[in-house]
């Protein structure tokens, strides 16, 4: 009797489900129909706007190639003219000699002018880019998407600086392995590659980068692969401890660097002095001075470390039980940094701060 009335429960509740799922059917396909005109209008007016975009696309497509082809012709015609002045200048008098100097730094603002149009033109890569990335175009449209894109890359810089210095660290002090060394090793090499890719297509969208800068990253590329490549042994043993001890000390420098130059470039940019796309191993003034007397000391120590460094791999090149062609490979791109960082630093008033 039970199963019985619970059986007949069941078919009563069903029943009353399948009456009143018919009923909700009957009663919400009109409104199911509306919704479906409303998506199927909205599709329309989709589809309207698609094609609209096409053609402003198109249009955008053929403005920049124009734009692309003007500025070259100017270029050209700039040239031309810049050429046959220096030619007039031995024959003209005086007052002629100064329009034609008026001339010159007229031609001078143009050429800043046409710079910063190209940062809004689609144009070639460089031979890197082209080698990394193919002919694809970098160039980012809006100022809110150059800005954010170097901003990113500020913050990847900042993060991987504190990740190397821990990785440092750990390997100095905690994980004595040849394992660990190579980890540490590999992820510098990453590191600076996508510092470079990074960087050059900062100089597609016109950010100002100053050709030493980028050329430290492209021989600490080749400096971290030698340290990669280097095998196990006594000589290795014997600039292990100086090298790891020398990137725990470069790291919290570029970490004290980072927090030094991000507020002058803070202020420079709110005086509308610095584009927004300068980053901060730019932007060096005078009055930087004040607040550069206490990063200095820190500068330059690292500076002659890194000199100490190529010394020790000379003379390491030089032992007796030298195999490995690491240490000499290595002397004279330790050397170049480490005088190129101190040149920079002694220009009291140069345009760019390392």
């Amino acid at each position: 009797m039970l199963c019985l009335d619970v059986t007949n429960r069941s078919e009563i509740w069903l029943r009353h489900l399948l009456c009143y799922v018919s009923d909700y059917t009957t009663m919400s396909l009109p409104r199911f129909q509306t919704e479906w005109e409303e998506i199927d209008q909205e599709y329309q007016q989709l589809q309207e706007t698609h094609k609209v975009y096409r053609q402003k696309l198109e249009e955008l497509t053929n403005l920049q190639a124009t734009c692309s082809s003007a500025i070259n012709k100017q270029r050209k015609c700039l040239k031309d003219l810049r050429h046959s002045l220096t030619k007039c200048v031995e024959t003209c008098d005086k007052k002629e000699l100064k329009l034609i100097k008026d001339i010159e730094i007229q031609i001078k603002d143009k050429q800043s002018v046409f710079f910063d149009m190209e940062a809004y033109l689609p144009k070639k890569n460089g031979l890197y880019l082209n080698l990394v990335l193919g002919n694809v175009n970098v160039t980012l449209l809006s100022n809110q998407a150059k800005f954010a894109y170097k901003d990113e890359y500020e913050k990847f810089k900042l993060c991987m600086t504190i990740i190397l210095m821990f990785g440092a660290i750990t390997c100095l002090f905690l994980l004595n392995y040849r394992v660990t060394d190579e980890i540490f090793n590999f992820l510098l090499v990453w590191y600076y590659c996508t510092l470079t890719i990074r960087e050059s297509i900062l100089m597609c969208n016109g950010s100002r980068i100053k050709g030493w800068w980028v050329s430290h990253h492209y021989v600490s590329t080749f400096l971290s692969g030698v340290m990669l490549t280097w095998p196990e042994g006594p000589m290795y043993q014997m600039f292990r401890s100086q090298f790891l001890a020398f990137s725990i000390y470069q790291s919290f420098v570029q970490f004290l660097q980072y927090y030094y130059q991000s507020g002058c470039l803070y202020r420079l940019r709110a005086l509308g002095e610095r584009n927004q796309l300068d980053l901060t191993v730019e932007g060096f003034q005078s009055w930087m001075w004040r607040g550069l007397t206490f990063l200095l000391p820190f500068l330059f120590f690292g500076h002659f470390w890194q000199l100490y460094n190529s010394v020790t791999l000379f003379r390491l090149a030089g032992h007796e039980d030298c195999k490995e062609w690491q240490k000499l490979d290595s002397c004279l791109p330790t050397t170049l940094l480490s005088s190129g960082m101190q040149v920079s630093k002694m220009i009291p008033f140069g345009v760019f701060c390392l």
